[in-house]
């Protein structure tokens, strides 16, 4: 009866503790988008696409394009004035999106990188690989620069570009309708 009794209790105490270790809510109201490939192609692809369905969703959003001077690098975006400039613009919350594996296999990291790193870090998957059985995208939120959300979304079975971003985009609302919002 006593082993019975503690049982019970061990895993009444586990749920409580499983329950309490959710994490808040993103309560996503602005972002800027910043798709990190180093196709300009793929680049605007993705953030005009998620630019697109955030707008949808009332999520204020600006790409990271739009930011970025030509031929600039992300590491402006780190700038303490561009920084402000955004705050100003009501954007506090940073988006950056990268392509991390091609297969079912890939291991995500425990945590989300400081977002110095994670924008200094080389990003050099295409959108599309023609030998791609799923794209796997992270996606790091970051607010005051630091990360307060990270998450991966992977496809499946892809043909093309503009498969991969429908595919991407239709998770995306799903992940925005239950989790980020």
């Amino acid at each position: 009866m006593k082993n019975l009794f503690l049982a019970t209790l061990s895993v009444l105490f586990l749920s409580l503790s499983a329950g309490a270790q959710e994490a808040e809510p993103l309560n996503l109201k602005n972002v800027l988008i910043v798709g990190q490939q180093d196709d300009l192609s793929d680049r605007y692809t993705l953030e005009v696409g998620l630019l697109q369905l955030f707008t949808d969703y009332n999520v204020k959003s600006k790409a990271s394009l739009n930011v970025i001077k030509q031929r600039g690098t992300d590491e402006i975006l780190l700038n303490d004035s561009i920084h402000q400039q955004l705050k100003s613009e009501g954007i506090d919350t940073y988006l950056l999106v990268s392509i991390r594996g091609y297969n079912k296999r890939f291991k995500p990291s425990e945590n989300a990188n400081p977002i110095v790193e994670e924008i200094n870090a080389g990003h050099l998957y295409p959108l599309y690989r023609e030998s791609a059985s799923t794209v796997t995208f992270s996606f790091t939120f970051y607010r005051d620069m630091q990360p307060v959300h990270y998450e991966l979304i992977k496809t499946g079975t892809i043909g093309s570009k503009d498969a991969v971003m429908k595919k991407l985009l239709k998770k995306v609302a799903k992940r925005l309708e239950k989790e980020w919002l």
